[in-house]
């Protein structure tokens, strides 16, 4: 997918921001890992990674397939302080380009919509350590700041579909099955799917 990168980067920092620090702490909350190396998927700007790496002693990895917003990331990274328990990584979801369980917990907001998903879980349960898990899909933390994202995100199309119906086909309660039928595919047998309107869709995979 080809995207605007300084576009979608002021998106995600003057509208969505704070939803990454509530995302981050459910990711921990629901998983439990605050130690090893965290891979960011399709990590944007770097929001989500950033907010992991200050709430927790994980070492994060930023994985996009845009130069662009990893050069934005190494700027956010840099501005942060955190270069010593960070780096970035180019690629895409379906061939990440690390060892066997090389990663404790693989998080991603947002990007799977846009995945060949079914080779893409496989990597990710390829390249999850033994103990570890996903946080996956999309969300915004809270009904109060989806009510807010939604007020500023009204009137713009996402794929020709107006917002509200973007989010409704991606996060609503049809969403889960198919999320299930391509973890089932890809050879995935332990996993959860979260979904709820306040916290979003969440996809669990266990190592």
């Amino acid at each position: 997918m080809q995207i605007d990168a300084k576009k979608f980067d002021t998106m995600a920092r003057e509208i969505f921001a704070p939803a990454y620090p509530l995302i981050a702490a459910q990711a921990v909350e629901r998983t439990g890992i605050r130690e090893g190396v965290c891979l960011d998927i399709g990590c944007g700007g770097g929001y989500l990674g950033l907010a992991l790496a200050q709430a927790t002693g994980l070492f994060v990895r930023f994985f996009d397939q845009s130069g662009e917003m990893l050069d934005i990331v190494r700027g956010n990274i840099a501005s942060r302080g955190l270069e010593n328990r960070t780096d970035t990584l180019s690629g895409n979801a379906e061939s990440i380009p690390l060892p066997d369980g090389s990663v404790n917990l693989a998080i991603s907001r947002g990007s799977v919509f846009f995945w060949d998903r079914v080779p893409a879980f496989r990597e990710i349960n390829r390249v999850l350590a033994p103990g570890g898990m996903s946080y996956i899909g999309g969300g915004f933390g809270s009904a109060e700041v989806k009510a807010e994202i939604d007020r500023k995100m009204e009137g713009r199309s996402h794929d020709g579909s107006p917002w509200r119906e973007w989010v409704a086909k991606r996060l609503g309660p049809d969403a889960p099955a198919e999320f299930e039928k391509e973890l089932r595919s890809a050879g995935i047998e332990d996993f959860a799917i979260d979904r709820s309107d306040d916290k979003g869709l969440w996809i669990i995979i266990r190592k």
